[in-house]
């Protein structure tokens, strides 16, 4: 087996352990934060956190695995995910709302580490192969997606207090991400590429190609992520069981990796830019869907169409990020886009909170437009300029 394949099926495990505690976390954390928060808007603030906490550690985390190398760092995000999910299980034992969101912080942490996983893959790949890289490396999501929201149901009531025993379980899966991370080999960078400097970050962030990139991943995450955190609780409104709500996520993070298996195949033969837009057009019928009906199947296509929409603005921007940067400037490019990612996410995260508790579920959908629109026109703009490149 080629090193890099072999890589690639080790990341993609890793992304399946750190998108099941993300997922879990998504499906209790706002049902434990209703319950614990001392006033009801910060329902969603240990969201809130750990998107935080995702934004706060990303240039430290590519940093530290530019001069470490990933095998390293990825060890350390798995210590904090194990460390985050037991200060979970804590404050829900002590009734904490604070400790709580100290814990999803530490999480966040575990994620931002989590986030480079794609850009081990595509940084070990060549040209030819970057793209399946990313996806397939993406794809091991499926797995949060099915055992996500199966285990928030099967671990709710396990322990007392309730969800206690769904953040020791965590705990568990992220170290084993520790083990498998310690497995890894992927070169690190030379010395001169670990001290250059490359060129200033202004420079290259003026690029058309870096400004659709971010965009696209911003936006589509920072959008997904609105709806997404807020659906448990707008369902929880609607009188549905919480089984009904996990059946939602586990669909919508289906929706997100299962189409990564073909998304790459798809980028080489349509081109990059239009499975861009593609996924834009995907968000606007997700919103069109959910505004349509409350009842459970409405949310089901929604969430599994903003999934998809999801995937596609996602590796496709991801994919366009690495033609805008040198080997020796992929740290401060990489953690700088994510930065920008998780702090959309963390806006996102807490505004969803304040509209659903707030003005309800349609008004949460009609915010998300404008953001939507303005990748599409974005994506649109630039694939029309370089048609032959896309």
């Amino acid at each position: 087996m080629k090193l890099v394949h072999r890589n690639v099926i080790l990341l993609s495990c890793l992304q399946g352990f750190l998108l099941t505690n993300g997922i879990t976390l998504v499906a209790v954390n706002g049902l434990v934060g209703v319950s614990l928060a001392p006033m009801k808007w910060l329902a969603t603030f240990p969201v809130t956190a750990y998107v935080l906490g995702s934004a706060l550690t990303t240039l430290p985390a590519a940093f530290f695995m530019k001069r470490h190398g990933r095998s390293r760092g990825f060890m350390l995000g798995s210590g904090l995910g194990v460390a985050g999910a037991l200060t979970g299980a804590l404050a829900i034992s002590i009734g904490s709302f604070w400790l709580l969101c100290l814990g999803t912080l530490l999480a966040g942490a575990y994620n931002a580490f989590g986030a480079q996983y794609r850009f081990a893959a595509a940084d070990a790949a060549d040209v030819s192969w970057k793209s399946k890289a990313i996806s397939l490396t993406l794809a091991g999501g499926i797995m949060g997606g099915v055992v996500g929201p199966e285990l928030s149901k099967y671990t709710r009531e396990l322990m007392t207090p309730i969800f206690m025993a769904s953040y020791l379980t965590l705990a568990g899966f992220a170290f084993l991400s520790l083990l498998i991370a310690s497995r890894l080999d992927i070169p690190p960078l030379s010395t001169s590429e670990q001290q250059a400097k490359g060129r200033p970050l202004a420079v290259i962030a003026a690029q058309p190609k870096f400004i659709v990139a971010v965009l696209a991943a911003a936006c589509g995450y920072g959008v997904m992520n609105l709806l997404m955190t807020a659906t448990p609780i707008a369902m929880e409104i609607c009188r549905y069981p919480f089984a009904e709500a996990a059946f939602v996520l586990e669909w919508h993070v289906i929706g997100m990796f299962a189409p990564s298996f073909f998304t790459g195949h798809l980028i080489r033969r349509f081109g990059l830019l239009p499975v861009m837009f593609t996924g834009a057009l995907l968000n606007f019928l997700c919103i069109g869907i959910a505004l349509a009906g409350f009842a459970v199947m409405n949310f089901w296509w929604a969430l599994t169409l903003l999934g998809v929409g999801w995937n596609f603005l996602f590796i496709g921007g991801t994919t366009l990020l690495t033609e805008t940067y040198r080997p020796e400037e992929r740290a401060k490019v990489q953690g700088f886009n994510d930065f920008l990612i998780f702090a959309v996410m963390g806006i996102s995260s807490l505004s969803s909170g304040v509209v659903i508790t707030g003005a309800g579920w349609n008004t949460l959908n009609l915010i998300a437009i404008p953001a939507i629109a303005l990748t599409a026109i974005a994506t649109a703009t630039l694939w029309w300029r370089t048609p032959a490149k896309a």
